[in-house]
């Protein structure tokens, strides 16, 4: 089984940054580690849907983002400290949700917010 564990997320001014962290564990059915896995950012917010924000690829050779943080957010991953990181700049108050780290052998099922793994979600709340 892989485990996700969330970090990171606070209280923050709208047009600040925060940095989200995942620590990863464990293995899949098929012995996959983290390093072998397409990682990733799932977000909700209160009375809305779950929401795509970024994936990476399991070599970080290729990154992915949702449309509302396309050029505020960047993913990056250390496979070697199996972490990955979620770089939040510019941060807006519709940013404020619940975000979740998220694992699967294919990056299109973090895309659709369907992943196998999840972590257990850690709070932003940017305010106006």
């Amino acid at each position: 089984q892989v485990q996700l564990v969330e970090s990171g997320g606070g209280l923050v001014q709208a047009g600040d940054s925060l940095r989200l962290s995942c620590a990863a564990s464990g293995r899949d059915a098929s012995g996959r580690t983290f390093n072998s896995l397409a990682t990733g950012w799932i977000r909700q917010a209160p009375g809305k849907e779950r929401e795509f924000v970024a994936a990476i690829t399991w070599s970080g050779n290729g990154s992915l983002y949702g449309e509302s943080v396309k050029g505020r957010f960047t993913i990056s991953r250390e496979n070697a400290k199996n972490t990955v990181i979620l770089q939040m700049n510019s941060l807006i108050p519709e940013d404020t949700a619940v975000y979740f780290c998220a694992a699967d052998r294919n990056t299109l099922q973090i895309m659709a917010v369907v992943p196998e793994y999840w972590g257990q979600g850690t709070q932003v709340t940017v305010s106006s």
